[in-house]
């Protein structure tokens, strides 16, 4: 894992390198510099598989964390690329060309927190939200309970039970 880390070193600033396991690192990355870092990763490290793409809401920050997971299979290692984007214009070029299935995780990243990726193919298109007109239920700002208490309706015979005090009942 050593020499994988230092070869990325030594071609990017990369930072906050945390390794998890004999086998999995975690390295940050500017934006601007992550598909260059992930395509070098493909192309001249044997990171072939592409295993992840996921996002986290650091609403406190304004910012989106994308994280980009690649697997060496010869090496059976993995590393995770992570990169900071803006909230207000969350926008990441996208891997689609490197990994064709990328384009399936940056719609579903689209159509959930709002994340654009253009020129990947189908970004626009519904994925899972046929008809939705409210904010990307995955930010941390969109209220879900408000949204089902107005949506759907008391179903007759259900009724809601504080769990401390349902345990205290069925205890007793």
């Amino acid at each position: 894992m050593e020499n994988y880390i230092e070869d990325i070193k030594l071609r990017f600033d990369v930072k906050d390198i945390v390794s998890r396991r004999d086998n999995l690192s975690f390295i940050t990355c500017e934006k601007e510099k992550t598909i260059a870092l992930i395509t070098h990763m493909k192309n001249n490290l044997g990171f072939t598989h592409f295993v992840l793409l996921t996002a986290v809401d650091w609403i406190e920050d304004g910012l989106f964390q994308l994280t980009y997971i690649l697997n060496n299979p010869n090496a059976k290692i993995d590393i995770a690329v992570r990169t900071m984007i803006s909230r207000e214009n969350s926008e990441m070029e996208s891997a689609h060309k490197l990994w064709q299935q990328v384009a399936t995780y940056q719609r579903e990243l689209r159509e959930m927190f709002g994340i654009n990726f253009p020129d990947s193919p189908g970004v626009t298109d519904n994925f899972i939200l046929e008809g939705w007109d409210d904010i990307p239920p995955y930010r941390r700002d969109f209220d879900t309970k408000k949204y089902a208490e107005e949506t759907y309706f008391p179903r007759p015979g259900r009724e809601t039970n504080d769990p401390a005090e349902y345990m205290k009942k069925k205890l007793s």
